[in-house]
């Protein structure tokens, strides 16, 4: 078990990625290679009825830089540059989309044994600024996520979260939408080896008073092979995967 209570987006995150990840109705393939230099370059399409969209991304690491360009079939130009560990616990992310002006964003991510700390701007004349904050440890962890539009003058986001850990099961509540969806989230791993594990989630909406409850399981067939499914309580079943590998390259087929 890492030290410290992680980042909000950490809180409910097993949870969510079991439930929500991976599961697409639409026929995607992902091919990655690797370079010996370290260079990974990732290629993936989408087949939508009869649109067919794909990207082309490319990852380079330099020491404690790792910047990653992704290029679409629209032409926009997506780049990351991630610096880890300028400082001790510290992590800094520049990231921008062309050619949109508006889409650059500076973020830095603080983790430290009692706390977590992310806060990010955006790059323009008035910019959205986003806070989150983490304190605890790495059984039960407390925090919250702002968003303030600095041209309308307003909250535009406003969560919560409690998070509790304890050996193979992680339960988290957190309040979303300004208050208006309160969601418990429940993930609890059967069998380590097989990555074997279910989830749930349960989400309330107090203006529409409508319970959502979603169950989900997921089992490894080998290391690079996962299969999930899932179910809610519309009797809408949904099943995933992800992963199959071949010499030379990693295919992901969803």
């Amino acid at each position: 078990m890492a030290k410290g209570p992680g980042l909000y987006s950490d809180i409910g995150k097993k949870a969510r990625d079991l439930l929500f990840k991976d599961y697409h109705s639409d026929q995607k393939f992902t091919i990655t290679t690797y370079s010996p230099t370290g260079v990974a370059i990732t290629s993936s399409g989408t087949r939508k009825g009869e649109l067919f969209v794909g990207d082309v991304n490319t990852q380079l690491k330099n020491k404690n830089i790792t910047t990653d360009i992704k290029v679409d079939t629209d032409s926009n130009l997506f780049t990351t540059i991630t610096v880890n560990e300028a400082a001790p616990g510290l992590k800094t992310i520049f990231s921008f989309k062309v050619p949109d002006q508006r889409s650059g964003k500076v973020e830095i991510q603080y983790l430290h044994d009692y706390a977590g700390i992310s806060t990010s701007i955006g790059l323009t004349a008035n910019p959205i600024v986003n806070f989150s904050g983490v304190i605890g440890t790495n059984v039960v962890a407390l925090g919250a996520d702002l968003s303030f539009d600095t041209k309308s003058g307003e909250l535009t986001k406003s969560n919560a979260g409690l998070s509790f850990t304890k050996d193979d099961l992680i339960a988290s509540l957190t309040v979303n939408d300004k208050g208006d969806a309160l969601n418990a989230a429940y993930y609890h791993v059967v069998n380590p080896l097989a990555n074997t594990a279910v989830g749930a989630e349960v989400t309330h909406r107090f203006s529409t008073n409508e319970n959502t409850l979603t169950l989900g399981a997921q089992h490894a067939l080998d290391p690079l092979t996962t299969l999930k499914a899932r179910v809610n309580n519309f009797g809408k079943i949904t099943q995933g995967s992800k992963g199959f590998s071949f010499i030379g390259y990693n295919l992901f087929s969803i």
